[in-house]
């Protein structure tokens, strides 16, 4: 039995998405005892859970039968109080069907997820309410320029491609109008019937050859002009309750001085969890709270300003050597673990008194990780 399993401090959660990490740090700071299902199982994880496991591979998503089975044995004789779930499921829905055959569900249903993720149906209700939303295509335009191509119900930016690169045939794609601007979000809290914005935050892209929009990371405040914000979070609001969200959800647009677009929305916690951090835990008690159709009675407030990105491999990892993490590095990779070009490192967190700053700071330490595990290497080589 691990140290974790000791720890009587609260109901256990069961926890199922790509990265799990933030939403079982999130879970336990509101005294929880989580139970996780990812892809990557990795050091920080481990140490957060009362138990954990693999139910796929990050190239490929969520192995059903291995997730159900998963699900089942950390749950066996622990009395989870039900799952929450975060990001994997947009585009194989199904499982969150079978999920919640068995488990509450503390998120959205399946259904509304699948109107949520569905392009078509998203740019309809964007006309209905009135909210800017770039045109969408399911058929390769004529003209490919200034057109993009998606992956339905796919997540990080990595599925966005200019529309002159083909993918491959019978891929569940669609195509995008290019809009001009700057990537904001505006983080909500549902009920189902009404909305609470959390925050805005910016995002930047850490683009390659392949993935030109790759997701870098997100940094709050968005230090939105009070206006701007408003009509935003305005948006968001009538797209919430038009589609009866519920708990975390995020809302992602492209603000182009006063102009912005609805570019998607996340129906469920996301990466900005680990820049909307609070020592209590409230933000994880809120959305179980609001699934329940229970909204806070106090705002949820986040002091000063925080940034995260994702450190990622700037060339193969053969064997991850040991290293002495610092404080600020989250989803630590295990030792000996391999890692190809452009694999996901780590995540780097950091706290300033504004948000250049603190981006700035996840650029420095980004670089002082890359730069350690070089100079690791390359004494053990000489």
């Amino acid at each position: 039995m691990s140290e974790a399993e000791t720890l009587k401090d609260g109901p256990a959660i069961l926890i199922a998405a790509a990265a799990g990490r933030a939403l079982a740090a999130a879970a336990r700071r509101a005294g929880y005892r989580p139970l996780v299902a990812d892809l990557f199982d990795d050091e920080d994880t481990r140490a957060l859970c009362v138990a954990n496991c693999l139910a796929g591979d990050p190239q490929t998503g969520f192995d059903g039968e291995a997730l159900i089975g998963a699900l089942g044995g950390l749950a066996e004789g622990r009395a989870p109080i039900g799952l929450v779930y975060g990001a994997g499921f947009e585009d194989r829905v199904e499982l969150l069907d079978e999920i919640a055959e068995r488990w509450t569900l503390f998120g959205n249903r399946p259904e509304t997820v699948r109107q949520a993720k569905n392009p078509a149906a998203l740019a309809q209700l964007c006309r209905l309410l009135g909210v800017p939303h770039p045109d969408i295509s399911l058929t390769a335009p004529a003209e490919t320029e200034g057109w993009l191509v998606k992956s339905v119900g796919a997540a990080g930016g990595g599925h966005v491609a200019p529309a002159g690169v083909w993918r491959a045939q019978g891929e569940d794609i669609y195509f995008q109008r290019v809009a001009p601007g700057e990537a904001v979000s505006i983080l909500g809290l549902g009920d189902g019937a009404g909305m609470i914005a959390l925050g805005a935050s910016r995002q930047w892209a850490a683009p390659t050859g392949d993935e030109p929009f790759r997701f870098g990371g997100c940094a709050r405040p968005a230090a939105l002009p009070l206006a701007v914000e408003r009509r935003l979070t305005g948006a968001a609001s009538s797209l919430s309750v038009e589609l009866g969200l519920r708990g975390l959800n995020s809302f992602d647009f492209l603000l182009d001085g006063d102009a912005f677009v609805l570019v998607e929305i996340n129906p469920r916690p996301g990466a900005t969890l680990d820049i909307f951090e609070d020592s209590r835990g409230l933000i994880f008690a809120a959305h179980i709270d609001a699934c329940l159709g229970r909204m806070p009675d106090f705002p949820l407030e986040f002091q000063g300003a925080a940034a995260a990105g994702i450190a990622y491999a700037h060339r193969r990892i053969a064997a991850m050597p040991a290293l002495d993490w610092p404080e600020w590095a989250a989803d630590r990779q295990k030792p000996k673990s391999a890692l190809g070009l452009n694999d996901p490192l780590c995540t780097i967190k950091a706290s300033a008194a504004d948000p250049s700053r603190a981006r700035e700071l996840v650029k420095e330490r980004t670089a002082s990780i890359l730069d350690g595990i070089d100079h690791i290497e390359t004494e053990a080589t000489s």
